[in-house]
C-alpha cells in the first residue's frame, strides 16, 4: 500500500538534519491526524521563516533586516571577534551571558572528506572584517571536532601575521559534540576558560 503524498512528505522530512525514515513516518502520521488548521499553520510558519529571516550582511548571523541586533548594538566590544561555524552557535553562546563581542559565521567547517575547503567558507569576508576593523582578539568557537579543530588551526595560521591575539574555546565541551547542543553552564565555562592559540 503506497500513497504518493505520504511518500513525498517522508522524502522531504528525511532531508532535514537528524530525521531518519522512521522519524519522518512518525511526523507524517502525526500530521495526518491533525486538523487542517494546525497543518496550515505549520505550513504558513515555514513560509514566513523563509521569507522573513535572512543572514546579516555583516556577521552572517540571522536577522530580519540588513544587520542583526548584535551588529547594531553599540555597547558590544568591537575589538573582540568570535568565529563560529553556524548561525545557531551564536544563540548558544549568547545564552551564556559570557561574551560581549562581535561574531563572524563561517557557514561550516573545513572538511576535505565532504569536499569542503576554505574557499567554501566565509574566509574572504573574515579577511575584510579584519582589514576594516580594529580587532584585537579572535575567539575561535568552532565545534570540538576534527573539522572544527582543522578550521581553527587554519584561521590562526593565515591571520597570524596581523598581530591579533587568538583564543580557542576550552574543551570543556565534549569532543565530537556541537556547541549548539551544549548545556549553558558547560558552554559558559568553556568561554571563560578559552585558551590562547
Amino acid at each position: 500500500m503506497a500513497f504518493d503524498a505520504l511518500e513525498d512528505l517522508v522524502h522531504l522530512l528525511t532531508s532535514l538534519p537528524g530525521i531518519g525514515q522512521r522519524s519522518a513516518y512518525r511526523i507524517a502520521f502525526h500530521l495526518i491526524r491533525q486538523d487542517s488548521y494546525q497543518v496550515q499553520s505549520l505550513s504558513d510558519a515555514l513560509i514566513q521563516l523563509k521569507e522573513k529571516i535572512r543572514f546579516c550582511n555583516n556577521c552572517g548571523g540571522l536577522c530580519e533586516t540588513e544587520l542583526c541586533s548584535i551588529c547594531s548594538d553599540d555597547s558590544r566590544n568591537t575589538e573582540l571577534l568570535c568565529i563560529v561555524e553556524e548561525p545557531q552557535d551564536i544563540f548558544a553562546i549568547e545564552k551564556t551571558g559570557e561574551f560581549d563581542g562581535m561574531y563572524h559565521v563561517l557557514m561550516g567547517a573545513i572538511s576535505p572528506l565532504d569536499g569542503i575547503g576554505p574557499d567554501d567558507l566565509r574566509i574572504r569576508e573574515l579577511r575584510e572584517t579584519l582589514e576594516n576593523r580594529g580587532i584585537k582578539e579572535i575567539f575561535i568557537a568552532t565545534n570540538p571536532t576534527l573539522e572544527g579543530d582543522a578550521t581553527a588551526s587554519y584561521i590562526s595560521e593565515i591571520f597570524s601575521e596581523k598581530g591579533i591575539l587568538f583564543s580557542r574555546i576550552s574543551h570543556g565541551l565534549q569532543t565530537g559534540g556541537s556547541i549548539e547542543f551544549a548545556d549553558r553552564s558547560t558552554l559558559a565555562r568553556s568561554i571563560r576558560n578559552r585558551q590562547k592559540l
